[in-house]
């Protein structure tokens, strides 16, 4: 849950605005705003659009932080461009998600591609457009096809297949609206049967530190491995977060590229330079720790509907999320 409250006052000024996210049931993550530009509601999520002195504007949904201007290019470097890379000629890309239109910016910077943007909240969407100067460019891009559905639905009623699907979904939290696009089910019975024959699909895979990664990264690791034949886990520290972030990279078809080969696929397909990703920065990410390698080895938790486990947090349907002002 996140919440935002004034500190105290002192000679009849009010000192600061804080937001604080409740990250663990003991632990709470605060800094200092400078305003609130936006809060409301969607008939899906609780949304709020925070000015924050350490991390610029800042998205959040459901009371949890979804990225902040000063770091967000690390999530998104991540999420898009691995999958893009490896695969030898990506042309059809769908989104999973992907409201806040930082994935179909980075996505557009590639040479190859149509993309695809479905994501369920269309208030979500407009509202990013009308806030997140960022991205404003790439939601008027002519290669850009907006639908709003539900992704599920609309991945199982289309008849063409994509090289990458991505999954830049909300986590998967109590009440939230995502959390069944993370299951054996959708993964074997919806996302498989859309990808093309060399085709990968990766997906955002909640905290991944050394501590959070058994709320739902191994569990998500272990799940897509009985589904694709290769699956790379990795991950990345996000400040704007206070953890490691997780990411995970699944195919019928091996990832064999180099670091060397990584960073020639980037010159040649990438307009602009990355500022957080080359072929040596996803070697280090997807070398986990001793400790997190052994986790994810003997995971054995299987993500279905009726097993779900949950990053720590309460989503929109929720009584026990607020936001206090």
């Amino acid at each position: 849950m996140g919440d935002i409250s004034y500190s105290n006052v002192l000679n009849g000024y009010r000192k600061s605005c804080w937001y604080e996210e409740e990250i663990e049931e003991n632990l709470r993550w605060s800094f200092a705003l400078n305003s609130i530009l936006h809060t409301g509601a969607t008939p899906y999520q609780d949304i709020a659009l925070l000015d924050t002195k350490p991390f610029g504007k800042a998205l959040v949904i459901d009371g949890k932080l979804q990225s902040a201007e000063t770091d967000e290019f690390i999530y998104h470097e991540c999420l898009c461009h691995p999958a893009l890379l490896h695969h030898p000629y990506p042309t059809n890309i769908f989104i999973m998600g992907g409201g806040e239109g930082s994935t179909a910016r980075e996505l557009l910077r590639h040479k190859t591609v149509g993309r695809l943007l479905c994501d369920i909240d269309e208030e979500v969407v407009e509202f990013c457009k009308s806030y997140l100067d960022v991205n404003r460019e790439a939601f008027c891009d002519p290669r850009l096809k907006l639908i709003i559905n539900d992704a599920r639905a609309e991945l199982e009623h289309r008849e063409e297949h994509y090289d990458v699907i991505i999954g830049d979904l909300a986590d998967p939290i109590e009440g939230g609206p995502c959390y069944k696009l993370y299951t054996k089910s959708f993964y074997e019975l919806i996302v498989k049967p859309r990808l093309t024959e060399d085709g990968i699909f990766v997906t955002q895979a909640g905290p991944a530190g050394i501590f959070s990664h058994t709320e739902v990264f191994s569990c998500i690791y272990n799940t897509l491995r009985q589904v694709f034949k290769y699956v790379v886990p990795y991950s990345a520290h996000i400040p704007s977060y206070a953890d490691t972030w997780g990411w995970i990279m699944a195919s019928d078809t091996p990832f064999v590229l180099s670091a060397d080969e990584l960073d020639l696929r980037i010159k040649l397909r990438i307009n602009g330079e990355n500022r957080y990703l080359d072929g040596k920065t996803f070697s280090s990410a997807s070398t986990l720790s001793k400790a997190v390698r052994k986790s994810m080895e003997n995971e054995t938790h299987l993500y279905t509907e009726g097993t779900a486990r949950f990053i720590y947090g309460h989503g929109h349907n929720s009584a026990t999320n607020t936001i206090k002002l």
